[in-house]
């Protein structure tokens, strides 16, 4: 006859009690590496990237004016070229790392 989950799991646990089975280690334990690291960038701006698009096309489907309309308000506000510089280099750097290590992965 069938078992219940609930069933089964006492049945796990009572047998891991009794073997003295060591639970699995937590993550906390393990080195960081360079490649632990780029999947979970990678990973960060795939979920970055989704919602940027994601917001941007609401964005363009909900305002009242089109898209030259905002971008004259963004250049009326005279940022200097350092702000100008930084926030191109926010807005590409994602992008760019996102593909160029898919294609790392991929090779």
């Amino acid at each position: 006859m069938g078992t219940t989950a609930r069933e089964e799991m006492s049945r796990f646990w009572e047998k891991n009690t009794k073997s003295n089975r060591p639970l699995s280690p937590h993550v906390t334990i393990y080195k960081w590496s360079l490649p632990m690291a780029m999947s979970i960038t990678h990973r960060g701006t795939g979920v970055a990237l989704s919602l940027g698009v994601s917001l941007f096309g609401l964005a363009a489907l909900l305002l009242p004016e089109q898209f030259p309309h905002y971008l004259a308000q963004v250049r009326a506000l005279s940022l200097g070229p350092a702000v100008l510089c930084s926030a191109k280099f926010l807005l590409a750097f994602p992008f760019s790392y996102h593909t160029w290590n898919g294609i790392r992965h991929l090779v």
